[in-house]
């Protein structure tokens, strides 16, 4: 299994001596909110507090600090003509060297920051799932796959956990409250018996099913011989990453999806 926290603790073992820069402050018009950081070192950096020459200029600060071995500083930079960058705001950075003390603080409430985002689970590690799952990495979820085959189409995306479960409509009762179940397996009846569990809770924030109209109409009339309240069936989108656009490559259809679930 991997996490974005644990994409940050690869990055720093990787470059143990680096310095966390952290927008403070932000007033006007800024690229980035107060909270945004990036972790620089010698040669490498990841994460990112804007971009342009604001994020030039920590950077340039950040390797000074590991030249000079200076422990912290702060940056006050206008966003004008000046430095090139014409937001019109203002930033506040506060650059700290990563000491394994800090870097432990860093690190514990990294993972305290993607326990609290919001769960996806996508059910199907397909070609769609798995763009899917590319779409949603850098973005504001915490992203759970499941599949349950032993060889799934291609490589998952860093930052994504992943489990196989030979039954994975028993997985459903693990999505959190207000999370999202996003149904995108090989077969349309392992579909069906998981959009029921997550039809059967009324706590989830999106419930999606990947297909057509027809398929609509074929899993309700499952639905009625299985005895389950029809109503439910408002509270399903499928097909999902409907859209005007006709195209039914992994990566577009992904793309709509990402889009319904920041929506929500």
């Amino acid at each position: 299994m991997t996490s974005q926290p644990r994409l940050s603790s690869d990055f720093l073992a990787n470059h143990p001596d680096a310095v966390l820069v952290t927008v403070s402050e932000a007033k006007g018009s800024t690229p980035r909110e107060a909270g945004a950081f990036m972790i620089v070192a010698a040669h490498a950096t990841t994460g990112t507090i804007g971009g342009g020459q604001l994020e030039y200029l920590a950077i340039d600060k950040a390797r000074s600090m590991l030249m000079n071995g200076d422990d912290d500083a702060e940056m006050d930079v206008p966003l004008g003509p000046e430095i090139g960058q014409c937001c019109g705001g203002r930033v506040g950075l506060r650059l700290s060297r990563l000491t394994l003390e800090r870097r432990a603080i860093f690190l514990q409430q990294q993972a305290a920051a993607y326990d609290s985002l919001p769960p996806v689970f996508i059910f199907g590690a397909g070609h769609v799932g798995l763009a899917l799952a590319v779409a949603l990495a850098p973005l504001p979820f915490r992203v759970t796959l499941i599949d349950t085959r032993e060889h799934i189409d291609g490589d998952i995306a860093p930052g994504i956990i992943f489990h196989r479960s030979a039954m994975p409509e028993t997985q459903v009762s693990a999505i959190p409250p207000g999370g999202a179940c996003v149904i995108v397996t090989h077969d349309h009846a392992l579909d069906f018996l998981i959009a029921r569990e997550a039809l059967l809770r009324d706590d989830l924030s999106y419930i999606g099913m990947i297909g057509s109209s027809s398929k609509r109409a074929t899993f309700a009339h499952w639905l009625a011989r299985e005895g389950t309240d029809p109503a439910c069936l408002n509270r399903l989108i499928l097909p999902i990453g409907k859209s005007e656009r006709k195209d039914k490559r992994p990566a577009v259809i992904a793309a709509l999806v990402a889009a319904e679930l920041l929506q929500r």
